[in-house]
């Protein structure tokens, strides 16, 4: 195991920060923003790569029954006003305005990837936890979602703008939110382009440990600790959920090809609006509800 994760550690990564917590048996995996804090397509190679080695290191480990074997993974960002803001907006633009459907569809595809790995612990006993601390949004908050165990700080913020320039959360928000609440409850979230609080979430069951602020990484910490010790029930309890709620790589990858056809027929106005979007993650900041009323209705 150790052969594996340290090889990850001298991978050259540029928009991810990965260290190994040998005590607490788990990797961090931190993203690392140099410009907007979003899925850039160099974020999600960087993100596969490591889930990759990842893989390799739990597989071996649990097929070796390895007693100090990997049993966590963290996903954190290095910036605690933002976890991620969601899709690269910007990149969109410019692939929807050449009507490019195969880059738009592998931008979609490796996100989908990323995100079936994560829910599904690659295929052994194992846990993924997400920490969010600031924002996540849109893409953001669908791999938050995709962790086994979602931990968030009191000020963090979560919500799916995609309605508000005529798209839909497309790479599993659906599918996993339905994991959590009720499908009317999931398509509410969804529709009401709302900014919920970490503390709305806690209440609705989505996120599973509500942190203090300042203190979402010790929150981790205990969560790993209290459950080192019962992981045989933690992970057969995992496997039960599997089995109640089953999630099909062929319902994701379904849905993101509505998400590419529709994305390509978008209007000029909502061309538009997503821009303002892309600027907002320029800003490294959301638009409040009364930002985007008011951005629509220069469009309307």
């Amino acid at each position: 195991m150790l052969d594996t994760i340290d090889d990850l550690l001298q991978h050259r990564l540029r928009h991810l920060d990965v260290s190994f917590d040998r005590d607490a048996r788990a990797v961090w995996v931190k993203f690392r923003f140099t410009e907007r804090p979003c899925f850039s397509m160099a974020l999600l190679q960087d993100l596969q790569a490591v889930q990759h080695t990842i893989r390799r290191s739990a597989e071996t480990g649990y097929h070796e029954a390895d007693p100090d074997r990997l049993l966590f993974q963290v996903l954190a960002s290095t910036d605690a006003r933002a976890f991620n803001l969601g899709g690269d907006l910007a990149y969109f633009i410019e692939l929807i305005e050449r009507q490019d459907r195969e880059h738009l569809l592998e931008y979609a595809k490796t996100c989908v990837d990323i995100q079936f790995a994560s829910v599904s612990h690659y295929d052994i006993p194992f846990t993924t936890i997400s920490l969010v601390q600031g924002e996540a949004l849109g893409g953001g908050f669908e791999a938050a979602l995709s962790n086994n165990v979602l931990i968030a700080e009191e000020s963090a913020r979560f919500g799916f703008p995609e309605i508000s320039f005529g798209m839909f959360p497309g790479m599993g928000a659906i599918s996993l939110l339905t994991r959590k609440i009720a499908p009317s409850m999931a398509r509410r979230m969804i529709m009401d382009r709302r900014i919920h609080t970490a503390e709305e979430l806690y209440d609705m069951g989505i996120v599973d440990v509500l942190a203090p602020d300042g203190e979402g990484h010790e929150a981790v910490l205990g969560y790993m600790q209290r459950h080192r010790a019962i992981a045989p029930g933690l992970h057969g309890f995992q496997a039960a959920v599997d089995r109640v709620m089953p999630l099909d790589y062929d319902e994701l990858y379904d849905i993101v090809e509505h998400w590419v056809d529709t994305a390509l027929q978008l209007s000029d106005k909502n061309r538009r609006l997503m821009s303002y979007f892309a600027r907002a993650q320029s800003r490294r900041q959301a638009s409040s509800p009364d930002d985007i009323r008011e951005q629509r209705s220069r469009y309307e």
